[in-house]
């Protein structure tokens, strides 16, 4: 435990994980959301991810069943397609080009093809806003309310100054592609997607949410359903490429699962070093890094007095490279990942997806996505340090590469024999697993 100052906040900095464990789970009603989460609210709105109390239940109990395992079969065919046709659009997968080696920035197509994804499984639509757009919104809004809460006075929104003119550009842009995006799915047919449940649910009032109320909550799900995951496949095949022989052992267990059928998700749990492969990155470059929370009301926590006010962060950088409970925590090992070593592992020294009652709702939903596309483009494509790159980490939300990942891409084979519906077969058993919480 450390004690820190955040801007002109006092703060805790917990890197005990029995202590973690009581400020997200045990004692967590005496927690909210902290303060530097909070600066997002005009980006975030009243989102799951922000939201708090009642409202937080409700929109939680409504979002639930769209990340049921029952659901996960069916999006996974979506996502294995879309990877396909992604695949099939990019120079060097033609007959000629096998073997030409390229240039790719990873990052802006993994951002492009998870944001499809999120965009058909989650808002149930045909059309998806251009990624670019949406990235640069994202981008421009976090930007500028990071800027806004590094003066020594923060100043209100409505004041004409050119950081709150970026923000309320940027929140524009984005209001119009999450508008249509709700205004397409109530013209739409029904469906079992998230945004269709939370359109027709109502409350014991019969009263429906309110379109603010949708824009927040699809403004979230946008962040959340495709960002943290772009990410963890991004940085997964920063360190494949980093990592030749990691990237051979992946490259035998398609081989010896899939062969050249597409995968599917029957083959989930057999794609075991693929799934070590996305746990051993997010434990490197956690998508989000840091949790925190603000007391409620005086509190111990262990033998920490903790005064209401007090923010309390956790560092998952610090935690993840924690050579106590990670042998050499700077190395990329997936082979680290034994049922051995994962049952003697304490409970929250490894937590990309949170814990307690504020979790990543969509962690069965990110760890199947990241598996099934991982091993989607692995079939096809080999990577390799680009000399000329450095990687760059910016931490907002989210922890971001500044500039992207640019690899060395190689064409490894054709096509995939069989349809991608055919593949990915019904789920009859369960899911392997973000950003809701």
């Amino acid at each position: 435990m450390a004690a820190v100052r955040i801007w002109k906040f006092p703060a805790l900095l917990f890197s005990r994980p029995d202590l973690i464990e009581q400020v997200l789970v045990s004692q967590a009603k005496n927690f909210t959301k902290h303060f530097g989460l909070r600066i997002y609210k005009p980006l975030l709105g009243e989102g799951l991810l922000i939201s708090e109390g009642s409202l937080w239940r409700r929109q939680r109990k409504l979002s639930a069943p769209a990340f049921q395992a029952s659901r996960l079969a069916k999006y996974a065919v979506t996502m294995v397609d879309s990877a396909q046709q992604m695949l099939g659009r990019w120079p060097g997968e033609m007959e000629t080009d096998r073997g030409e080696t390229r240039v790719r920035d990873v990052h802006v197509a993994m951002m492009r093809l998870t944001l499809e994804i999120a965009c058909k499984t989650l808002f149930g639509a045909d059309a998806c806003p251009e990624p670019r757009v949406v990235g640069d919104a994202m981008h421009g809004a976090m930007e500028a309310l990071m800027r806004r809460w590094r003066w020594a006075v923060p100043l209100p929104g409505w004041l004409p100054t050119l950081a709150n003119w970026r923000l309320k550009k940027s929140l524009a842009a984005l209001d119009g592609v999450i508008t249509g995006l709700v205004e397409s799915r109530r013209r739409g047919a029904a469906g079992d997607d998230l945004l269709w449940t939370l359109l027709e649910e109502r409350d014991e009032e019969g009263s429906a949410m309110t379109q603010r109320q949708l824009v927040d909550e699809a403004r979230t799900m946008l962040l959340a359903g495709f960002e943290t995951t772009a990410l963890a496949l991004s940085y997964s095949l920063l360190l494949l490429a980093m990592n030749p022989v990691t990237q051979k052992k992946l490259q035998e267990e398609l081989a010896a699962v899939v062969g050249g059928r597409a995968v599917g998700w029957s083959d989930l749990p057999r794609l075991e070093y693929t799934r070590k492969v996305i746990v051993e990155s997010m434990r490197i470059y956690p998508p989000a890094d840091v949790i925190g929370r603000e007391a409620i009301s005086d509190c111990m926590i262990g033998e920490v007095e903790v005064p209401k006010g007090m923010t309390i962060f956790v560092s998952l950088w610090a935690m993840h490279h924690d050579g106590r409970y990670f042998p050499e925590p700077e190395k990329f090992d997936p082979d680290r990942w034994t049922e051995a070593f994962e049952k003697q592992l304490p409970r929250f020294a490894y937590l990309p997806f949170g814990g307690g009652p504020r979790s990543c709702i969509g962690q069965s939903f990110a760890t199947a996505e990241a598996v099934l596309l991982l091993a989607t483009i692995c079939q096809r494509l080999e990577f390799g340090v680009d000399p000329t790159f450095e990687l760059e980490l910016r931490p907002l939300i989210t922890l971001r590469p500044e500039g992207g990942v640019r690899l060395q891409v190689t064409a490894r084979a054709l096509g995939l024999k069989g349809s991608v519906a055919s593949a990915a077969t019904a789920a009859d058993g369960g899911a392997a697993g973000c950003g809701f919480s």
